[in-house]
């Protein structure tokens, strides 16, 4: 099997497990700092793994400036899970994730603020259609089949969520050359320092199934998933990473359905896809107008 052939499955592969994160965080009935705290757990110990198994706790591949950094990015990516996984029981998983999904274009009008990054006509045009999607879910109301308990304080959440992760983003583009499974295992312990004070150790579950969920979210949803995504992305073009992304939200919307009949109304399903095709746009750079050709 070709590089380019198995960076392919293990993207796909990561993509189809971020698609069902929502799925276990909502079958676990756990409160959301529990569930996080669990994840960074659980993710830790398997990232503490993979790291000592590759050689990586070595003082040459991070300085400790970049450790903060690392910190500084744990309490972004920690953030952004708080927030996704408060939206999912609020707004639908389906919902949520078409919203998260906005998260290029924060990229985008952070780049442009904090950076100067010059916001080109294409590019503003994305993100008017990624607007005009937004405005048609919220606009709609939750079809009959959906159990959540605030609709619009769900669309805000992921939307907040989206933030946080281009945070990230920016904070991890000042990290290259650092291991990435590094930064993961950093970013996670983090979290464990952040939530620790409100996980609710008192009241723990006691049912084999709940944690059978929590142990999946911290080391198939992080550790393994982590592992998938960072060895696909070394082997495969940028456009090829940026067009399987798109399998995580088909996924999620796929799985929201099977699971809990959530079925999105025509409006909402509208606005999804107009989120969707405006990310792609964005993510991939498909240009609306064809450039010029200079005649001889």
């Amino acid at each position: 099997m070709s590089d380019k052939m198995r960076g392919t499955v293990e993207m796909t592969a990561a993509m189809v497990i971020s698609g069902t994160i929502g799925l276990f965080v909502v079958l676990s009935g756990q409160p959301v700092m529990s569930v996080v705290f669990w994840r960074c757990a659980f993710g830790a110990i398997t990232l503490l793994i993979v790291c000592a198994a590759l050689g990586l706790f070595r003082p040459a591949l991070i300085t400790r400036h970049q450790i903060v950094w690392a910190a500084a990015g744990g309490v972004a990516i920690v953030s952004n899970w708080i927030l996704l996984f408060a939206a999912f029981p609020r707004a639908s998983i389906s919902i949520a994730t078409a919203v998260y999904n906005t998260q290029p274009f924060m990229l985008v009008a952070l780049g442009a603020l904090l950076f100067g990054e010059r916001l080109t006509l294409t590019k503003l045009t994305w993100l008017a259609f990624a607007f005009g999607g937004m405005l048609l879910i919220v606009q709609s109301k939750p079809g009959a089949g959906a159990v959540g308990t605030d609709y619009l304080s769900g669309i805000l959440l992921a939307l907040g969520a989206a933030f946080f992760y281009a945070i990230a983003a920016i904070i991890t583009k000042k990290l290259k050359g650092v291991p990435p499974h590094l930064i993961a295992l950093i970013q996670v312990t983090v979290g464990i320092a952040m939530l620790a004070p409100f996980a609710d150790f008192p009241e723990l579950p006691t049912d084999a199934k709940t944690w059978a969920l929590l142990v999946a979210v911290g080391v198939i949803h992080t550790g393994v998933m982590y592992i998938l995504l960072y060895g696909a992305i070394q082997k495969l073009p940028t456009n090829l990473v940026g067009s399987l992304s798109f399998i995580y939200p088909v996924v999620a919307i796929l799985a929201d359905f099977l699971a809990f009949g959530h079925r999105l109304q025509p409006l909402q399903l509208l606005g999804a896809a107009a989120i969707l095709v405006a990310a792609a746009g964005m993510t991939l750079g498909w240009t609306l107008v064809k450039p010029r050709v200079a005649r001889a």
